[in-house]
């Protein structure tokens, strides 16, 4: 990810980047006392059009994720959505951008609690490419690390601090020579990828881990189910998944905002499939790129337009929402 856009959204409103401070005593930063997304916005030159992905769904999950941690966060999701564009706009972006929304407990405090600590809330840009390899296939390995479960802490939340578990099984994958890890419950089945989703293709049905799985239910595992019926005919079982199926399948991927789609190859040293990337995957991409570049007639709702004329008149205000 290269540097982020000179302009944010801080303490309510738009300031540049470089003002925006917080102090190492900062509770979040020492407790991991957070919750944040991941948002991204696609490029069309054809179109001279920047398309910001699924807002509203992210910043529904946000505000789940925030309940949980008692974050009060003082936006709603439209205005939050209002906000996202007018601050990718102002940072002028012709290429792929990644955003991230973050909610966090910002007193400056030592002591380990969620009640009576006030809130703070930031929106920053950086440009991104992919997050792991999309085209050729990537290597995974089953890791030696459990996803967290539930009732430590909720991974359908996306908690900073939660992600030290994804931090440990993707340093040990990337070291064990494999490209991404995938995680098991503490059950021992499979669960997903560091920070991505896991789909297996079985025939012609996609199967991917339960909720129950322990998993963060992701707005692009939701894209895929909804691109998977509708324009390809295939159903998703959504069960539990053992260790062994992912050896078996014909086809696996990842999927996420970061990953967006991407063909697994090789799981634990052993070929998926071909040891090529699936036809089904291969078509999944296809589709799911058209669609999140705005091309797309059928699903105009998934993505805003932050340059447009549309866009440009509904979002110039420069005035911080309330």
């Amino acid at each position: 990810m290269s540097v982020a856009g000179e302009w944010c959204f801080f303490k309510g409103q738009f300031m540049p980047f470089v003002d925006a401070k917080v102090s190492v005593m900062t509770h979040a930063l020492n407790y991991g006392t957070g919750c944040f997304e991941g948002i991204r916005a696609y490029w069309n030159s054809g179109h001279e059009e920047l398309y910001v992905l699924k807002a509203e769904a992210h910043f529904e999950r946000m505000h789940r994720s925030c309940r949980v941690l008692r974050i009060d966060l003082p936006f709603s999701v439209e205005e939050l959505t209002r906000i996202t564009i007018e601050l990718v706009r102002r940072n002028g972006y012709r290429e792929d951008v990644y955003i991230r929304p973050l909610a966090f407990k910002s007193r400056e405090m030592i002591g380990v609690r969620l009640h009576d600590i006030e809130d703070g809330f930031c929106i920053f840009t950086a440009p991104m490419g992919n997050y792991i390899p999309i085209d050729d296939g990537i290597k995974c390995g089953v890791s030696s690390w459990r996803r967290m479960d539930d009732n430590m802490i909720p991974p359908s939340a996306k908690v900073t601090g939660l992600y030290v578990n994804s931090a440990l099984a993707k340093t040990e994958a990337i070291e064990n020579g494999y490209d991404e890890a995938i995680m098991l419950t503490q059950a021992g089945n499979v669960s997903e990828g560091s920070a991505e989703n896991i789909f297996l293709i079985q025939g012609d049905t996609l199967v991917t881990p339960a909720k129950g799985e322990n998993i963060l239910v992701g707005i692009t595992r939701n894209a895929v189910m909804e691109l998977a019926q509708q324009e390809l005919g295939l159903p998703t079982v959504e069960r539990n998944v053992g260790r062994s199926e992912l050896y078996n399948s014909d086809e696996v991927f990842l999927c996420g905002t970061g990953a967006q789609i991407s063909p697994v190859i090789e799981i634990d040293h052993r070929k998926v499939g071909t040891g090529a990337v699936g036809p089904i995957t291969r078509q999944l991409q296809d589709v799911y790129f058209r669609a999140v570049r705005g091309e797309d007639p059928k699903r105009p709702h998934w993505v805003h337009g932050v340059y447009g004329d549309a866009s440009a008149a509904a979002h110039t205000s420069t005035e911080t929402p309330h």
